[in-house]
């Protein structure tokens, strides 16, 4: 899980801003402070977090996987996830990244849509939920 930088952000905040991007397959991210207010309130949902499943749609495995792993590194997981030097699927992906597990599965993608859907798995029925479409480069 991360660690949470000193902020006024509140939970009901990172809700609010989060669930903009739920459900909104283009909602673009239009400056740099926008991008930083969503990583701080995405920061800080998976800091209540027990676990999260991380899905990516990317266009090919190596965007694929160096989103992830930039994900994984800003929710403060340490990951050994080496990126091949040697990409082979150069089409469309989707993996689906399992923290509770720290596995992942990947497949052939047919959709147009590029971006990061984060599952935040807890037991408190407020934080539990699927937030995204997020950026493929939000860290």
């Amino acid at each position: 899980m991360s660690s949470q930088k000193a902020t006024d952000l509140t939970v009901e905040k990172a809700l609010k801003i989060l669930k903009k991007y739920s459900c909104s397959e283009n909602k673009t991210v239009n400056s740099e402070a926008e991008k930083e207010q969503l990583r701080q309130a995405l920061l800080l949902i998976i800091s209540l977090s027990e676990w999260e499943n991380i899905g990516i749609c990317a266009s090919n495995e190596r965007e694929g996987f160096t989103a992830l792993k930039s994900y994984l590194q800003a929710f403060g997981y340490d990951n050994d996830f080496k990126i091949e030097e040697e990409v082979n699927i150069q089409e469309p992906i989707y993996i689906k990244f399992n923290t509770q597990k720290m596995s992942h599965y990947l497949v052939s993608y047919t959709g147009k849509y590029r971006g990061v859907l984060v599952s935040c798995q807890v037991e408190n029925d407020e934080l539990v939920g699927t937030y995204g479409h997020f950026p493929l480069d939000l860290f």
